[in-house]
């Protein structure tokens, strides 16, 4: 029991205590003759580094800031077939975010665009990516919040730390000249980095929104151009939420 008691403690003190939540499973395995010395540290080791590994992907996920935790398999790709369900599922693999590129999810209201854009977000979560999610005004709005009290270097560090950052409602109206300093700014200081971009209107109708055509330039010209374009052709799951009306199985 002492013997115990010490393991216990140096575990702690090792900030290994996750063994202790199998420990005594492995140990009763151990003594039944199920695993030997080598193989009774191994599973220990193992326990800790899942138990880590599921903390990490929580920790990541919480500070996400998603709306709505879901996973590709969630969408129903059956209820709108025009969208590209193989396309979206490579995306799944994250091959766009090891290469440092982004992703447009465009057209109609209701298509689950923003659902889409959360579960790739959530895939990165748990692959060891960080990843943020934000309405663009509200990123638009803390940016410019920066302005007034000193604080938007430090601002637009923290928008710029994430490995994916997901930009919801983007172009939904003009830009300022300030906020489209502000995102050529973000834009610049994510260089290498992943977006993932949410729209009512293609990229293509975005140029207008901005009050400089150079500035937009330059800030298109990084996102654009190396983005992968998903059009989200189909209809609505809105309608099906509203009162009375027959609901669907999955997602929005």
């Amino acid at each position: 029991m002492t013997r115990t008691h010490q393991l216990e403690t140096t575990l702690r003190a090792l900030r290994l205590s996750g063994m202790l939540e199998t420990f005594e499973a492995r140990l009763t395995q151990a003594r039944a003759g199920d695993l030997g010395h080598v193989e009774f540290l191994q599973a220990l080791c193992e326990d800790e580094l899942s138990r880590r590994q599921a903390a990490g992907i929580t920790r990541r996920v919480r500070a996400a800031h998603f709306e709505q935790v879901c996973a590709i398999e969630d969408y129903d790709f059956n209820y709108n077939p025009k969208i590209p369900a193989a396309h979206i599922r490579d995306l799944a693999t994250l091959r766009f975010v090891e290469a440092g590129e982004s992703v447009i999810l465009h057209d109609p209201v209701g298509v689950g665009k923003t659902m889409i854009a959360q579960a790739l977000g959530h895939q990165a979560c748990r692959r060891g990516y960080s990843a943020a999610f934000t309405k663009t005004s509200r990123l638009l709005a803390d940016l410019s919040g920066g302005h007034a009290d000193r604080s938007w270097e430090a601002r637009l560090h923290n928008w710029a730390k994430p490995t994916v950052l997901i930009l919801d409602d983007f172009a939904m109206r003009e830009f300022t000249v300030t906020q489209a300093d502000d995102l050529y700014e973000l834009v610049t200081e994510r260089a290498g980095k992943s977006l993932i971009i949410t729209a009512n209107r293609s990229a293509s109708d975005w140029y207008s929104l901005f009050p400089n055509p150079v500035v937009a330039e330059s800030i298109l010209d990084r996102v654009v151009n190396s983005a992968s374009h998903i059009h989200m052709e189909g209809k609505s799951y809105r309608p099906n939420k509203r009162p009375g009306a027959p609901t669907t199985e999955k997602g929005s």
